[in-house]
């Protein structure tokens, strides 16, 4: 897919270059710009905590957990499956003069799944027995997944800068720099203790960075792809069938991102 696009790019840098001399300049206005798209996604590892002295009587840790991603991309065409697979929505503005600086408000839908009958080293005390030794994650004890999903809201400090111009093409590299809340559906199992569905809600904060590149089509279209690097906090994702019970852990993910989009110029 890669090399595939590599090819491409070559293709229309080959064919723009004889018409140089034709080429028409971008406006100095302010461009406001929406986008959708598909994502891929990898996590480190992370150290969870559960806790519940409320409704029931456990705190503990399993360490150096490993999460996976679900794409889902099964039949995403469909209008009614649009928001199932790992998606994102972006809307942004590059302001007038600014010297390619901007702004953008990002949805991005990434999925994360404890694997389950993973190995781990788990240390705590649960039901009043100090527990302190390796243990098999299986799903009747223990199941933790953000799939409805991992969900970062934030708000970015965008930068492009041009690097090719033709007539009714252009390239730019796009970075950004951002910050906002987890509102995430948490599905859990914990002792037996299921909660199937979850519930919208913010549940901690996520930084990340972007780079990528964007390709103009006739000003009015684009596409582009990006690398993105965040680091996520849970600070209480609710869990159990009462959700009193509460887990927290943090992780790095990367994602490659892939949408099309339209630009306003203002």
């Amino acid at each position: 897919m890669k090399s595939a696009l590599v090819v491409v790019l070559c293709v229309l840098l080959g064919t723009q270059s004889g018409i140089a001399q034709s080429t028409i300049s971008v406006p100095d206005k302010g461009t406001a710009y929406v986008s959708w798209g598909y994502n891929h996604e990898a996590y480190s590892r992370s150290t969870i905590r559960f806790q519940n002295t409320t409704t029931d009587n456990y705190d503990f840790t399993i360490a150096n957990a490993h999460a996976h991603e679900s794409p889902d991309m099964h039949d995403f065409w469909r209008i009614t499956y649009l928001t199932i697979p790992q998606y994102q929505m972006n809307g942004g503005y590059f302001f007038k003069k600014g010297n390619g600086w901007g702004v953008e408000l990002s949805w991005d839908h990434l999925k994360y799944t404890v694997d389950d009958y993973q190995t781990v080293h788990l240390q705590g005390n649960i039901r009043g027995q100090a527990i302190d030794r390796d243990t098999l994650l299986t799903p009747s004890f223990l199941h933790l997944q953000h799939t409805n999903g991992n969900n970062y809201l934030m708000v970015s400090a965008v930068k492009k800068w041009p690097v090719w111009q033709g007539k009714h093409l252009s390239l730019d590299v796009v970075t950004k720099l951002g910050a906002g809340m987890l509102y995430s559906v948490t599905i859990s199992t914990i002792l037996g203790s299921s909660d199937s569905k979850g519930h919208f809600h913010p549940q901690g904060w996520v930084a990340g960075t972007n780079a990528g590149l964007k390709l103009n089509i006739y000003r009015r279209f684009f596409v582009q792809g990006d690398g993105q690097l965040a680091f996520a906090k849970y600070t209480g994702a609710e869990i159990g069938a009462d959700r009193v019970g509460r887990a927290t852990h943090h992780f790095v993910s990367y994602a490659y991102m892939y949408r099309f989009g339209v630009n306003f110029p203002l």
